[in-house]
């Protein structure tokens, strides 16, 4: 017997088939065959997921193919689809013609030599730079030094930043332009290393604004294409939305926040002209923007949380309150390990850093201070718990200030933790400087500090929200992943077991969490109906693959609102 279906498609000239696709809803795409993580609050997981004008409408399994007809079908194979990273804390570097590529140097002996053919492409007198280095990377097993780069150019001033920003090396004729001889004394809130005999050695901790002031300075026209290419390799890396943790609004009209010589840097404006002319194929931004002074903030017609779902302002940020462990200047409560009688040192008087964070909270701005050693964590919560319970909020955002602390590297003591838990004044923390600043941790901190570096786990026991980001210590955000749930450095020793997380909560930490701190939570974060499909195909499953294989997982695919802006060359 025929049945009722069939009945009626023969009666109206149909067959079946045509009268399923007619009850089908129309989507642009369709992936399935897969796993699909939501990160919702269940953390559920599907096999396929429906999206439509950039937008999720449905997570399920593969019956999804009998309710949606797709304009296009991604067979996943098997492999995870998961929602996009957001990095909360990312510098975008430009590459200057002057600069060398620090990619894939692993030693010294290749440092030398890009120093040399870019001296011989510059021609005598004209600086060098680089950005990236990492004496944990080289196999010598240490930082480069003066008489290293004046070995292969001794005829031009040479200044490469060492990976983490806090830090640099020159050579000889680069520490004679920065007017550094034996005789000069520390800069304040910086330190020049020095050799056993009393010479400088090339290093300055903190303060490398003395090489750079003399570096002449390129145009935005002749940067600007290389911002964007360091913004598309995010998308190589799983990161469909990131922090801008180094622009400006130097550029906006005098009068209005702007100054007359803005310089060649990364500025909310010129993010917005990038994005609206290209945005759909780049990951989305929040600009932390650098402390302008109350002037020129008072000016400005935006504030944290403006703008929209591609270009969006962020905290004042990320003002640092003191350096970091690549110096290491961190500022601790108890001396470094091994340096009796240092302990870093702090950026900001008491007064000074109150009365900055004092003037961002009357104007209604989110606060992203950098924070590393635990003094600094307790000169920064003090500070902001201050103006949280004195000052009161203003704008949309006003009962949800939502203010957070870069690093927090230290664990500063427990009555600080409660200030933060009470006040709820946030993390955004990198577990991947554990495993990259590794032999410097153990080279500086004692078993304690040690194990608890960089810390998850007891933060959120106190009832602290914490995000994930990266500082570009690698922005990869399997890096971050692995050093979360398994606490191991390069080495393969655990540091502070107490402290690893579960792969779910890590996961969140860098997409859900992340979201959160922009106000986002609502739009993207996590893949649920009408949330934002920037997503990302991997080929193993983070939830189950062997730990140790988390840090070979590639980005098979990544999307931004539905769009294909990445697939791994080979695939």
């Amino acid at each position: 017997m025929r049945s009722k279906l069939w009945t009626l498609c023969l009666s109206a000239g149909l067959l079946p088939g045509a009268v399923l696709a007619q009850q089908q809803q129309p989507v642009d795409l369709l992936l399935r065959g897969g796993r699909v993580l939501t990160v919702d609050k269940d953390f559920s997981i599907g096999s396929a997921i429906a999206i439509k004008d950039g937008k999720v409408v449905a997570v399920g399994g593969d019956d999804l193919a009998t309710r949606y007809m797709a304009t296009q079908t991604v067979d996943l194979k098997g492999r995870t689809l998961m929602p996009g990273f957001n990095d909360t804390h990312v510098h975008m570097h430009p590459m200057s013609h002057r600069q060398i590529s620090m990619d894939g140097v692993t030693s010294i002996i290749e440092l030398k030599a890009r120093i040399a053919a870019k001296a011989k492409e510059l021609g005598p007198g004209e600086w060098i730079t680089g950005a990236g280095w990492d004496e944990a990377q080289l196999d010598e097993k240490r930082e480069p030094l003066r008489a290293d780069l004046d070995a292969v150019a001794p005829k031009n001033p040479v200044m490469l930043v060492r990976a983490g920003g806090h830090s640099s090396v020159g050579n000889s004729l680069a520490l004679q332009i920065a007017g550094v001889t034996r005789t000069t004394p520390d800069p304040q809130g910086g330190v020049i290393e020095r050799d056993p005999a009393g010479e400088a050695n090339g290093i300055i901790r903190e303060r490398s604004d003395l090489f750079r002031n003399h570096v002449p300075k390129d145009s935005w026209e002749a940067l600007r294409p290389t911002f964007i290419a360091a913004m598309k390799k995010l998308l190589t890396l799983g990161v469909t939305s990131f922090h801008n943790a180094t622009t400006t609004i130097d550029d906006e009209p005098v009068g209005q926040g702007g100054i007359t010589d803005p310089g060649p840097g990364l500025t909310y404006r010129r993010l917005r002209g990038i994005y609206d002319e290209m945005g759909a194929d780049l990951p989305r931004v929040t600009a932390y923007i650098a402390y302008p002074g109350p002037e020129r903030l008072a000016a400005f017609p935006m504030r944290s949380g403006d703008g929209d779902v591609r270009v969006r302002v962020g905290g004042i940020g990320e003002s640092s309150v003191d350096g970091g462990f690549t110096g290491p200047a961190a500022w601790l409560l108890a001396d470094y390990k091994g340096i009796p009688g240092y302990r870093g040192k702090g950026l900001y008087t008491d007064a000074q850093i109150q009365a900055m964070v004092d003037d961002c909270a009357r104007n209604g701005w989110q606060m992203a201070l950098h924070a590393i050693g635990d003094a600094a964590i307790v000169q920064a919560v003090n500070a902001y718990s201050h103006a949280l319970t004195t000052i009161p909020g203003v704008g949309p955002h006003a009962q949800d200030r939502r203010w957070f602390l870069d690093h927090f590297t230290i664990m500063p003591p427990e009555a600080t933790m409660k200030i933060m838990a009470r006040d709820h004044i946030m993390i955004s923390q990198q577990p991947n400087f554990l495993y990259n600043l590794e032999a410097r941790y153990e080279k500086y901190l004692d078993d304690d500090r040690l194990a608890h570096n960089n810390s998850v786990a007891t933060p959120m026991k106190h009832g602290i929200f914490v995000a994930f980001s990266s500082d570009n210590l690698p922005i990869g955000p399997m890096v971050g992943l692995y050093a979360a749930i398994t606490r191991k450095g390069p080495s393969g020793r655990v540091h502070g077991a107490e402290e690893a997380i579960p792969r779910d909560l890590a996961i969140r930490m860098y997409t859900a969490n992340t979201a959160y701190l922009s106000w986002e939570e609502g739009v993207k974060g996590t893949l649920e109906p009408g949330k934002l499909a920037d997503m990302i195909v991997l080929d193993h499953d983070p939830l189950t693959v062997p730990a140790e294989q988390l840090l070979d997982t590639k980005v098979d695919m990544t999307f931004v609102g539905g769009k294909l802006v990445y697939s791994r060359p080979g695939l």
